[in-house]
């Protein structure tokens, strides 16, 4: 049976007539469904347009996907290998560089280099007590919902779910909360890899950069400190672009775990029944929501280093190619056709795979996992306050966080809590 998407669709708006803008289809109301489109027409790599005039490969097929993250002595992740924007088809003001340009940092990198800036991410992430971040997550949600529990409503997106990675993640690095919410401000403009992404991105680099030569002068018992005494991190750039890193990917990728998740429990009568039911308990519901709708739909990028074959497409030395993991999590030869036989397994590519996994699985599940129980403990009977398909969603090509997520549930106090500690 064809799977053509629906006429309001972005697929089918370009069905024919050119690359379909991989923004449109992040923000479409279902965007499965829009990838199952680009399958049909396409097959497993699809023609996609990351801003007028640039065009790129979107790698929906999952094995596809797992050949470009291991094979990286065929596709670099050195955005420096872009003819695009070596030709200057992409600006030099382009909203997408934020995202897609080359950094001094382990995103950027291949081989022994990847290695060596990877090495104090994962030694950083090793040192974390998971016992306290547990503790100070738990008590900065309890805290942010005794500010909204009288009022018997509140928007989990704004007000909860964009809040706690960021004042979390922030904590860790040694800033306050003020200058975790203007990160948070900063990040949000980043990602969306539009006009704003320039200054958002010099306005986040700005704030850490600060807070780097701070705790040079003055070191602390926090993750920046740890950065810049790493024996690995050789200048001020390649500290700096680590700690960009941890907090960035990490940021907006709980945000949107977080608000995945709730979704999934206010607009999912079967699956919400389910979980409060006792049935699935809330790591089920973590998992379904990767493979939904993971964090990062869409990664980018990987760079062909030589004329290839990919998908029965013939990929050019210098082609972008975007790592479509929604896609891939929803590609026929792998994912489950029963409603509830993909529950419980974690073989999804939210989380990426090959060298450049994703470093972080564990404290972003933990950061997760706390702020969903939490929610479900002190908010039990919360339900959406609109229709789930009027829900809209920010504009990004690469992450898919609703703009709201409006709620009611019986008002009652809250008490807030004192943190144990300083911070996470």
């Amino acid at each position: 049976m064809s799977m053509l998407p629906p006429p309001e669709c972005p697929a089918h708006a370009h069905h024919g007539s050119g690359p379909v803008p991989l923004a449109a289809v992040v923000g479409s109301s279902d965007p499965r469904a829009v990838y199952r489109g680009l399958r049909e027409k396409w097959g497993s790599v699809a023609k996609v347009e990351l801003e007028p005039g640039v065009s790129a490969w979107l790698v929906t097929g999952y094995r596809e996907m797992l050949t470009i993250t291991r094979q990286e002595q065929l596709y670099s992740r050195d955005a420096r290998n872009w003819r695009d924007l070596n030709e200057g088809i992409v600006a030099p003001h382009s909203g997408l560089l934020p995202m897609m340009g080359w950094r001094a940092n382990v995103i950027g990198a291949d081989g022994p280099e990847h290695r060596r800036l990877r090495k104090p991410l994962d030694d950083g992430i090793a040192r974390m007590d998971q016992r306290r971040v547990r503790r100070e997550v738990e008590a900065l949600c309890t805290d942010l919902i005794a500010a909204f529990s009288e009022h018997g409503s509140a928007d989990l997106v704004n007000e909860y779910a964009t809040i706690v990675p960021m004042l979390s993640l922030a904590s860790l690095f040694g800033l306050n909360g003020e200058e975790g919410r203007e990160l948070l401000d900063a990040l949000i403009a980043l990602f969306g890899s539009a006009d704003g992404s320039q200054a958002g991105n010099r306005d986040f680099e700005q704030i850490l950069l600060d807070t780097v030569r701070e705790r040079r002068r003055n070191p602390a018992d926090d993750m920046t400190t740890v950065f810049i005494n790493h024996p690995d991190l050789h200048n001020e750039a390649e500290r700096l672009q680590s700690i960009v890193v941890m907090i960035s990917a990490g940021n907006e990728t709980v945000t949107a775990w977080i608000s995945h998740t709730l979704r999934l429990m206010l607009t999912d009568l079967r699956f919400a029944a389910r979980l409060h039911g006792g049935r699935l308990g809330v790591d089920d519901a973590l998992d379904e929501a990767l493979w939904r709708d993971p964090p990062m739909n869409n990664m980018p990028a990987r760079y062909a280093l030589h004329d290839t074959e990919l998908g029965g497409r013939l990929i050019r030395r210098g082609d972008c190619l975007i790592l479509g993991l929604a896609a891939a999590n929803d590609d026929p030869e792998v994912r489950q056709d029963g409603p509830d036989d993909g529950w419980g397994n974690r073989s999804h590519l939210a989380f990426s795979a090959g060298p450049h996994v994703c470093p972080a699985q564990v404290p972003a599940r933990l950061i997760t996992r706390t702020a969903v129980q939490t929610a479900l403990h002190l908010l039990p009977d919360m339900r959406l306050a609109v229709p789930a398909d009027e829900l809209a969603w920010r504009p990004s090509p690469w992450t898919r966080v609703p703009v709201a997520l409006p709620t009611v549930f019986s008002a009652a106090r809250v008490p807030a809590r004192v943190p144990t500690g300083t911070g996470p």
